[in-house]
């Protein structure tokens, strides 16, 4: 067996065992542990993880190729590393009868002082599974690293076409890298052991543990995360998307709002009179009322534009004036202070801005139009048409 270990024979251990085994790889799993896995790398580059890479070399054999690997004991056992410096062949048992089985390949480590097998030594073995109906794989013994599942059909052997190796492989490989380093994801994608550690998914994506869960980055720190990947989730409050239809957007906290809100605009086109003195959002002739409901922007401001057609009388002033609330609060009644006016019996367009402050930032707020006229004994009637509102967030 070339398969060397250091730490684990009570004599012989030699220069050349300890210097093969410095692998340096150490992710952390608790602040004692370690998790089991490979060393990534390939010859040329272009693959994540080739160590003790296994294909179908005969019938019943297969070739586990080289690689370098740590695995964890106990609590209280430390961590093995172990090498393969040239591959190996292993062989299969032949197929059951009647039923398919699964085997799984692991690497294996003796050691005498916990098992008491009278060995100490590193092995890739193959623990062979049960035959039956529906097949389950055993499970990995302790002190083992756990590197393929073979599925072996009932009936298979040397003499009667073997294992089928393009579909009976199944892949249990992971890699580890040392404290601090990025863990290049294959198979399982593991939790991690500390906030602040670093992943790059099987799919390309770099992602950060924050303590119960990988955060993706899909752009840097401060980076607006492209419409591409518009549909990952924020990884902190502030950051910003470019999202659907090209609006750019914040996440807030717990969801994703337009970074600039806005602008809001509302308008009725239909015209309405009214004879009252006091202020009604109720125009005679006209079938609904125009309000307009908007959120307050990080500033906390917002410029109001607001106006309509009017007539009425050369005598007596009409006014259009806004009401304010938040919920079933009101904020701000309609008052003359404020308010669009004209006393003329001819139609004249009349509008005017204003500027709305100290409101709460994200908060849901609704303007409402209200009109009267001038109290008169002659029941003028103040007439408003194409009456609109608008409001514009401020920076």
């Amino acid at each position: 067996m070339n398969l060397r270990s250091s730490w684990v024979a009570e004599t012989g251990q030699t220069r050349e065992d300890t210097r093969l085994n410095q692998v340096g790889a150490t992710t952390p799993a608790n602040p004692v542990q370690v998790r089991s896995g490979i060393l990534p790398g390939s010859y040329d580059g272009q693959y994540r993880l080739s160590g003790f890479w296994m294909f179908g070399s005969a019938a019943m054999s297969a070739t586990v190729s080289e690689g370098r690997a740590v695995i964890q004991g106990d609590i209280s056992q430390g961590m093995y590393p172990v090498t393969l410096p040239t591959s190996e062949t292993i062989t299969f048992g032949a197929g059951n009868a009647q039923f398919n089985r699964i085997d799984l390949v692991v690497l294996k480590i003796y050691d005498n002082v916990y098992d008491a097998t009278q060995r100490n030594e590193a092995k890739i073995e193959i623990i062979q599974g049960k035959a039956e109906p529906d097949p389950k794989a055993p499970l990995a013994p302790p002190r083992s690293l756990a590197l393929y599942e073979v599925t072996v059909p009932a009936g298979a052997s040397a003499g009667n076409g073997g294992i089928p190796w393009n579909t009976a492989l199944r892949d249990l490989r992971t890699p580890v890298v040392a404290v601090g380093g990025i863990i290049p994801v294959e198979g399982p994608v593991l939790p991690g052991a500390h906030p602040g550690q670093y992943q790059d998914t099987a799919d390309g994506q770099f992602q950060r543990w924050d303590g119960g869960k990988w955060v993706s980055y899909p752009a840097a720190i401060g980076g607006i995360i492209p419409s591409s990947a518009s549909t990952t989730p924020a990884s902190y409050t502030g950051q910003y998307r470019d999202g659907a239809g090209g609006q750019l957007q914040r996440w807030n906290g717990s969801a994703w709002a337009p970074a600039v809100p806005g602008p809001y605009y509302n308008d009725n086109t239909d015209a309405g009179y009214t004879t009252s003195a006091t202020y009604t959002p109720t125009l005679v002739e006209r079938t609904s009322n125009l309000s307009l409901t908007f959120t307050a922007p990080p500033s906390k401001a917002v410029l109001v534009n607001f106006g309509a057609r009017t007539r009425g009388s050369n005598d007596y002033y009409s006014y259009m004036a806004l009401r304010l609330t938040q919920g079933s609060t009101v904020v701000q009644e309609p008052s003359d202070d404020y308010a669009v006016m004209a006393a003329t019996v001819h139609s004249l367009s009349l509008s005017m801005s204003r500027r709305l402050s100290g409101l709460v930032a994200g908060a849901s707020y609704t303007l409402t139009a209200y009109y009267r006229v001038v109290a008169n004994p002659s029941g003028v009637k103040a007439w408003f048409d194409n009456s609109f509102i608008r409001v514009d967030p401020q920076a």
